[in-house]
Parts: structure tokens; sequence; C-alpha cells
């Protein structure tokens, strides 16, 4: 299906001819017909001769109700402009070129209609005058230029129809065909109920697919990201048909679960859960006459129309602060207007939907300079929303002052997952060549400083690295491996550091080491180990370092003391006492008592029932053989 936007002066005959043309009443409510003029969006559609479907979407003409011809046209790719050979170009013929002008409309047809009233050639040269300097005409026949086609017709008799079905064809051929792949983000034009069906909600889908069965998530009411409210696709219809799923483009009305009307109207967004940032603050390319811009505007982009504050970054791009979020990606096209003057004050298109703050003096001067690559991109002669030059400028951009992305917040912002000059890191993100290389340069760095703040911890903690460079938890992994650093038992070491100890610890241990050698179960008394300067920290390093086994606070011997004491025990009559035991292994019972607790432990020993004796088991005794 291909969607068209009808504009042009009220009372031109939009609606006659749409109903000409497909057959259909596309003036929804009685007061409309009855004031022969259009209010509200009206939609219709046709088979045209090759057998395509063609939706259209009639706007009003009438000035009080350029916000809702603004709601129909926003997300549409193509008009079709109606001037009237008796009355010529009007001041709301104006007004919606400049709409189509400043949404990037480039794909378009002019109709002279009542043509059997007045010579259509004057109003037709006038108004392709007019079209000429527009988006329109920057399409032109082919999309590359060159004048708008037209067709002169006459609701009333007929005259011209089949030359305007023949335009419409042509003009369907020049249209771009959209993924559907996409995310979706039909934005929502109409909300009501249905007796028996509950809520549904209408709107062009420019891209991607809804089926039944769907979950989709509710954008632009103002909730963050994880506050979305889902909904479920209960039924879809499309050209008044009831199907399974629908491809952009189409026009398409949705039959929701889990929403009230109330709480879903005009201007609000149903998109893939997840696939779309909503964002408040926005960087946008202008088009416009330029001078001053009034410092409050009203946002149109898609059928969303909020008001928002402009704050200037250079002579033709701003920053907008909007009264509540949108999801937008980098290429949109929208309008800012000026209701009081009811004009259009310049059209726009999305740079980046998550820019930086704002804060240190001169930061708006540095941003605009920044900007001003991709401001020329999009006010060339390439389609912003179809540039992978502006993408990948702004990708990159994003990622140079980020340093870290997630692929996905990338992606959602509409731009490509790996920018040029960055490097896929894992875990889903990505990272910018040189932040990569100065981050992997400064781990080293920082453990060094730490080792030498904790000469006896066992390693750097692994959060405290992850703090001090910055970094998500997900990607210390990648960082230490590219460092050369050992990350293990959320510590981060050197690699051949694990049995370092320093020079003075070294020489103590040594000391113990060779008394114990002599005396393998005499452990030094605490006094003993004062004097050699073994505290706490210094013998849990000796442990970690595999020189001393820690029997107990107060209690350390050599690490093969278990296998000895095993060996010297299982010579014993078996079972023995404590006492027996004691003896044979030449200790006090300060240390026979825990070691042979240890012992237990390890199956080295077992205590016998109701006794205070204990054997080595047969096992363990011809083990140590």
């Amino acid at each position: 299906m291909y969607v068209v936007a009808t504009a042009g002066h009220v009372d031109h005959g939009k609606s006659t001819l749409v109903r000409r043309l497909t057959g259909m009443e596309p003036d929804r409510w009685a007061e409309e017909r009855r004031r022969g003029l259009t209010i509200d969006l009206g939609f219709a559609w046709t088979r045209l001769p090759d057998g395509q479907a063609l939706a259209f979407v009639d706007v009003p003409g009438h000035e009080r109700f350029v916000p809702n011809m603004l709601a129909g046209a926003g997300p549409v790719a193509a008009a079709m402009f109606v001037v009237a050979a008796d009355e010529g170009w009007r001041a709301q013929s104006a007004e919606h070129l400049a709409a189509l002008d400043a949404l990037g409309v480039r794909h378009g047809l002019l109709v002279v209609t009542r043509s059997d009233l007045a010579d259509p050639e004057p109003a037709r040269a006038h108004a392709l005058e007019q079209l000429a300097a527009s988006t329109l005409g920057a399409g032109g026949a082919g999309g590359t230029g060159g004048a708008v086609p037209s067709v002169a017709v006459s609701g009333r008799t007929g005259a011209g129809l089949d030359d305007l079905l023949t335009e419409l064809v042509a003009l369907t051929h020049r249209l771009p065909v959209p993924d559907p792949g996409s995310d979706v983000r039909l934005w929502v034009d109409r909300s009501f109920s249905v007796r028996g069906a509950g809520t549904v909600v209408t709107g062009t889908l420019t891209a991607g697919t809804i089926a039944v069965g769907d979950t989709l998530a509710v954008a632009g009411r103002g909730g963050g990201q994880g506050e979305r409210r889902l909904v479920r696709v209960r039924g879809l219809q499309a050209l008044g048909e009831d199907l399974r799923s629908v491809q952009g483009t189409a026009r398409v009305a949705v039959n929701l679960r889990g929403v009230d009307r109330a709480d879903l109207g005009r201007g609000d967004a149903l998109v893939t859960p997840d696939a779309w940032r909503e964002t408040e603050v926005v960087d946008v390319a202008l088009r416009y006459g330029g001078g001053e811009l009034p410092g409050t505007l009203v946002l149109h982009i898609g059928a969303a129309a909020v008001p928002a504050r402009v704050r200037p970054l250079g002579p033709n791009a701003a920053r907008l602060t909007l009264d509540r979020p949108l999801p937008l990606r980098t290429g949109d096209r929208g309008l800012l207007r000026d209701p009081g003057r009811h004009q259009v004050a310049a059209g726009l298109a999305v740079l980046d939907a998550a820019p930086p703050e704002l804060h240190r003096r001169g930061a708006a001067r540095t941003r605009a300079r920044s900007l001003a690559p991709a401001v020329r991109e999009t006010n060339g002669a390439t389609d912003p929303a179809d540039s992978a030059a502006l993408t990948a400028y702004v990708a990159g951009l994003h990622l140079r002052e980020h340093g870290l992305v997630r692929r996905d917040e990338l992606r959602a912002l509409g731009l490509p997952e790996l920018p040029p000059d960055s490097l896929d890191v894992g875990a889903g993100w990505c990272a910018a060549a040189d932040h990569w290389a100065k981050l992997t340069g400064r781990a080293p760095e920082e453990l060094a400083g730490w080792e030498r703040e904790h000469p006896l911890a066992a390693g750097m903690p692994s959060d405290v690295l992850r703090q001090r460079l910055g970094i998500p938890a997900a990607l210390l992994p990648a960082v230490a491996g590219a460092a050369e650093l050992l990350l293990r038992d959320g510590q981060v070491r050197r690699p051949g550091t694990e049995a370092t100890l320093p020079p003075a610890v070294e020489k103590a241990v040594r000391t113990v080491e060779d008394d114990l050698a002599a005396e393998p179960f005499a452990a030094p008394e605490a006094a003993r180990l004062a004097e050699l300067g073994l505290g706490t920290r210094e013998l849990a390093a000796a442990v970690r370092a595999g020189r001393l086994l820690r029997v107990t606070d107060t209690v350390v011997l050599l690490p093969d003391a278990p296998d000895q004491a095993r060996r010297t025990l299982g010579a014993l009559d078996q079972p023995f006492t404590l006492s027996q035991a004691r003896i044979a292994l030449g200790t006090t019972r300060r240390v026979a008592v825990p070691l042979l607790e240890l012992l237990d432990e390890r199956g080295v020993t077992e205590r016998l029932p109701d006794s205070s004796r204990r054997l080595v088991p047969r096992a363990s005794t011809s083990e140590g053989r």
C-alpha cells in the first residue's frame, strides 16, 4: 500500500477529489459535511490501475485546523497538492507548502481542480513556480529535481481523472520502499472505542511490520523508559479488511488490549519495545530564512505537536527542550510552528536525540562547531532520513563524547551500531578506538598505584578498578584482558605477582619456614610473630602466596603440615587420643586441638562417636604411603 496526503487551501476541492477517486466519504463528521469543509483528518483508499492500493490522508485546509493538517501530513512521504483553477494560489496554499517543505516531503503531484470553471493554466503555472522552490521541486518528477508533475481535473464532470490516476501510479513508483524489518513507530492520529472490541487507534505505518498478538509500547506519554505501558495487538485492519499482519507503508487501524482510549491519543506512538529512546532534549538542524527565532515554539513531528523551548546553536542549528518526551531518531523530519503568528518558523531534521549537557561557559559554541558538518549534510541535497553519511557522523560524534556506548542505544537513536573508528568490545558495547586505548593503558597504572599503597593486598578489588576507570562491570574482563591483567575472585593482579611478598615480609616468612622445618608442628607464639613483624595482613599475604597454612588466627604452619600429620598419626595404634597425638606430633595443646579439627574437616582423621578418640582411616593412611 502507498499513502498520500492531500494539501491545499480550504474549499479547493481536496475532499471532493478524494471522493471521486475512491468512492468513499473522507469527511467523518456530520459537522464537516454540513459546513462543506474538512475539520479533522479523513481517510479513504482505492486501487490504482496497476493494482496497487493507495490510501489518502485528507487534511483540513482551513487556517484554524493547520495543526490537524500537520498531524496527517507529518508521517507521510508524498503529497497531492490541490489548487483550484478559479481561485489560484491562496494563503493556505502557501502555509501548506511551507509545512511540506519544512517536513522535507520530496515526492508530490500538483492537481488543479475545478478546471470546468476556469482555465487551469494560469493557476498551474503559478503553483508550479511556488512548488519549484520547495523540497517537492527538489524531488521533481524523477526524484532528481525538475518540474513537479501536474494534471488538471474537474471533480464535478470527472474530466482529467484518468490522467490523474496515471500520474498517481507514476508517483507511487517514485516512492522509497520501506523496510518491513524496521522497528515499528506508529504515530497515533485517531483514538476511539468500538463496542465489543475496545480501544482502536489509527495511523500511518511508515516502516516495519505489525502483527496480531504483537506487544508494543506506548511512547510519548511522559513516562520513563522503564515505565512505558505495554499493549497487545488484538486486531488489525487496513483498507477495511481484517488482517493478521500489516507492513509499512500502510494506513492501519489497530485494536489494542491493555489500554483505555483516554490513555492514548493523537501524538502518542506505538513502538517496538526497548527499541526506541524517548527524549525531551534534542539537537536539530534548521531550515529557515534566518533571523531570531522565538524562545518557545511548537514542534510538529509525526502526529505529535509539543511545545518546545529553543536554544540556538549557531546559525542553522538549535537545541530543543520539549514539554514531554518523544521517540525520536537521527534523520527524523519535523517543523517548528509559531501558533501566535500562524506560520511555520522553521523546518528541522533531528541530529542527536541524546545530546550532551551544556553547562560550562562556551559549551554551546563548542557544540555548534561539532554539529556543523551534520548541519551541512542535512541541509544539502541528500535526504537526511536516508543519509548514511549523516548517521555515521552523528554516531561517531556521540561515541567520541561518551567514549563507551551500548550498541542497542545507538540503534535506538537511529545510528549505526558500530560507528567509524569504533571497536566492538563485547557485552553489547562499542568504544571509540582512542578511548579504549587510554582505558587499557590506564588499567595497569591504576593497579601499580594500588599495589604501592597496599603492598600486602591480594590484588586490587575489581570494583575499585572499575570505578576508577569509569566503566561498566560487564566490560572489566575485556579491559583486563586487553591490558594483560589477571581478573580472578574479584581481584585484579599482574601476571606473576600472586606469590610475591615485600622484602621485609619475605625475610620474616623465611625465618618462620626455617623454624618449622626443624619442628613442623611447633607453631610460633604470637610474641614471636610480632617480633618478626608478621601481623594479620602480613600473614594473610603469606597464606595467599602459598607460603604458610593458617590453622587459626594465631596458629600458622607450613602448607605440607596436614600431610606430615597424616603420616605421623597413621603410624599410631588406632584409635588414638588427643594426648597421644600431641606427643607424637611434638607440639602443644594450643596447636594440636585446632590442627586435629582441621584434619577432621579434611577427612584425614575421623573422630569416633561419643568419644574423644580419633583414628586415621585406612584409605587416608594408604594415600600417605
